[in-house]
């Protein structure tokens, strides 16, 4: 990790008993409460992620990475505790470095989820940074992505076997385009977890400028980076639009500018100080969750997002709707109802 770690300890509220419904994003929410009361989903979906071997997994990190300790980076170890303290974490993950010069983290596991940080990453961060990416993971296991995940990667390997079928193919890939989205907004959630676990809106946006830049953090400019964000989001024409949907489409992460806004808005938005104020909901209420109400939540959360978007597709859709809008009041009025 950098040299400037040794910063005074700060306060951070301890969020006790917080349900992961605290930190999820609308539409990974209401995907998350529909499978979760789908008797007999983990279990079937278990059965068909039989290709992925959890256990060779873990096997291949224990023999070949580094299982972090008291004794085995330590430091590491301490912010892995306190942001587990402060998520109210009751059973930690097991966590390894592995050695990569990648920048990335992932959870991994079905029956029992462990987490991999590359050690390219905990080079390039500092102590608060590593905290919000270790509460990023923490976010996934808290929400049981994981076990979800799998059925994405196991889709995906289907998808060669049925490629020479056209119609099955076709499904396939509408399917797996969906999980692509679920896990963008997964993504999204795993950020507001790390916030959380940090406490300090700064800190979760110089990981975004850091992992867009590959940690060049000194050449960047904060007000300029959130400016490509809404570049990124309004600029251009209907080309840019269809080619930004065939961009995201195979993307299981939302890019780095995306995910920068996307946080900043939720700060902005006041439900981030709710939470670390203490309004939050509860984990011993999950099983109360209503199902519709998450998918109304979730619907709402896209129409709120299709309706602010810069986006030319989207300005067009609307304008669209408007001038439609408007035949439909003047037909109404010259032909009204008897």
């Amino acid at each position: 990790m950098t040299e400037n770690d040794e910063r005074p300890t700060r306060r951070r509220a301890t969020l006790t008993d917080i349900s992961s419904r605290a930190w999820e994003h609308p539409a990974d929410r209401g995907a998350l409460v529909a499978l979760r009361q789908l008797k007999g989903f983990d279990f079937v979906l278990r059965k068909m992620s039989g290709l992925i071997n959890e256990r060779a997994f873990r096997l291949q990190f224990l023999g070949s990475a580094i299982r972090v300790d008291e004794r085995q980076f330590p430091k590491v170890h301490r912010l892995y505790t306190e942001a587990g303290t402060t998520l109210d974490v009751r059973e930690l993950p097991e966590l390894y470095v592995t050695n990569s010069p990648v920048w990335n983290a992932v959870t991994i596991g079905m029956d029992k989820p462990f987490i991999v940080v590359n050690s390219a990453l905990l080079q390039g961060l500092d102590d608060e940074e590593t905290r919000f990416i270790l509460g990023h993971e923490l976010g996934h296991a808290q929400s049981g992505h994981a076990l979800y995940q799998s059925l994405l990667f196991w889709l995906m390997r289907l998808t060669g076997a049925l490629n020479w079928m056209p119609i099955g193919a076709l499904g396939l890939r509408a399917i797996i385009a969906a999980l692509h989205e679920w896990s963008r907004k997964a993504e999204l959630s795993g950020d507001r977890a790390g916030l959380l676990a940090v406490q300090d809106p700064a800190v979760a946006l110089r990981v975004q400028m850091k992992l867009a830049s590959g940690g060049q953090l000194g050449e960047l400019d904060t007000t300029a980076f959130l400016a490509q964000g809404t570049e990124y989001e309004g600029a251009g024409d209907l080309r840019d639009s269809v080619l930004k949907l065939l961009l995201l489409e195979a993307q299981t992460h939302p890019f780095a500018v995306i995910r920068a806004s996307e946080l900043r808005r939720w700060v902005d938005e006041g439900d981030y100080t709710a939470i670390v104020s203490g309004t939050y909901p509860k984990r011993q209420d999950d099983k109360d969750a209503s199902m519709s109400q998450e998918a109304k939540n979730a619907a709402k959360s896209y129409s709120e997002a299709f309706n602010r978007s810069q986006d030319p597709l989207a300005k067009f859709l609307r304008d669209m709707s408007e001038g439609l809008g408007g035949v439909r009041e003047w037909v109404s009025a010259k032909f009204p109802p008897r």
